[in-house]
């Protein structure tokens, strides 16, 4: 969809802000470009909607050479966020989501309901804040808005110059969220500007690191994060990049352990003799339909003269995540709950349990993933030496 051809940004002064320049972005692809201040990752979005044009090279959008496209009608094309939004003071909130509707010669009616629509996908209800101005928003409400007049026009670019930065880190990381959550839905082709490794981290398909001018590494999260390409990337990534990489690890089924297993209309007895002949001290409790439930420990069992079902004993499940979640969501859960293994259940059926992730477990998990990486193999396939094993 985007695709830079050896392009270089050199100022009269003789400042090389980009210097030669190629990369592709696929379509319906996020990207960060990730870097310090001053190397060049702002000037290399402003060239792709001809607020800097390039001295060297050419830049095509959906495979046409955009210094042949007038800059108004390219822009109007391509959706802009930035850090301060830019919203007219003097319109309402829903004015200015449908700016770029108005500017395409939509009729007003159209304008607004697609403007309504919009609001509606970012989470501000057009009822509620359509007839607000600015003002009357917080940051982070003015920057949905900002967002959501980028999309109003249906763009297939989405351009976004450190969108969420002026916001504390509370509202940035809620932000953050529901916006993969938007693209999960749209899949705009995202060139995402940043200087923050962790925002890269999250958010990118890929991230472009660059140094003074120039890319360093271009590449997937984890692999940025397992194998950097130079001293530079290590450097910029950092010492922690270890623990950078939980939250692009997804948990896998080949991570989890399996436990003994009860069900809520088991006799307490079968539980006990369960639990006795693994030499386990719990037990995951499930439905009728194999779905989670919760969990009861040996010492609830352990007197014989108790009787009755294991759902009078069973206790509730707090630690548990679906399949697919970040390590380091789980690594999170663990210590909000204090458990020692959390419970993964598949996220498309209503709760089937699927085994277990210890601490352990994510360790090894962590530890695959980078070696699958550096072997180009599958997690699954890859063996890793462990204290128990060694």
């Amino acid at each position: 969809m985007i695709r830079f051809e050896h392009v270089t940004k050199r100022y009269a002064d003789g400042t090389t802000a980009v210097d030669d320049l190629s990369f592709e972005v696929a379509e319906g692809e996020l990207v960060t470009l990730v870097g310090p201040s001053g190397c060049g990752k702002t000037t290399t979005m402003k060239m792709v909607n001809r607020l800097i044009e390039p001295t060297e090279g050419g830049i095509f959008l959906d495979g046409d050479d955009i210094s042949t496209i007038d800059p108004v009608q390219l822009r109007r094309r391509i959706g802009y966020v930035i850090q301060q939004v830019g919203l007219f003071p003097h319109k309402t909130v829903l004015e200015n989501t449908a700016t770029v509707p108005h500017l395409l010669g939509w009729k007003r009616g159209k304008g607004r309901e697609r403007a309504a629509e919009l609001l509606d996908l970012v989470g501000l209800d057009p009822s509620v804040y359509g007839d607000r101005y600015p003002e009357q928003l917080s940051g982070g409400q003015r920057q949905r808005v900002g967002v959501a007049r980028a999309l109003a026009a249906d763009p297939p670019v989405l351009l976004m110059d450190e969108p969420f930065g002026a916001v504390d880190p509370v509202v940035r990381e809620h932000l953050q969220n529901e916006f993969l959550k938007l693209q999960a839905q749209v899949r705009k082709t995202v060139l995402f500007v940043t200087h923050d490794i962790e925002e890269a981290v999250r958010l990118g398909d890929r991230i472009a690191v660059y140094g003074q001018g120039r890319i360093e590494q271009f590449d997937s999260p984890a692999t940025v994060l397992g194998a950097p390409a130079t001293p530079y990337v290590a450097d910029f990534v950092g010492a922690d990049r270890g623990l950078k990489r939980l939250s692009v690890t997804p948990i896998e089924e080949s991570d989890l352990d399996q436990p003994p297993v009860v069900h809520l209309d088991d006799p307490l007895a079968t539980a006990t003799e369960r639990l006795r002949s693994e030499g386990a001290r719990w037990a995951v409790v499930l439905d009728g339909r194999d779905n989670l439930h919760g969990w009861i420990p040996a010492d609830a069992t352990a007197d014989a003269t108790v009787k009755g079902t294991v759902r009078e004993h069973a206790r509730r499940m707090e630690a548990w995540l679906p399949l697919g979640a970040p390590l380091k969501q789980a690594f999170a859960t663990m210590l909000q709950h204090d458990a020692g293994w959390i419970a993964v259940i598949d996220k498309e059926s209503e709760g089937r349990f699927l085994g277990v992730l210890t601490p352990a477990r994510l360790h090894e998990a962590l530890r695959r993933s980078i070696d699958a990486d550096a072997q180009d193999v599958p997690r699954a396939e890859v063996a890793v030496e462990t204290v128990a094993t060694a």
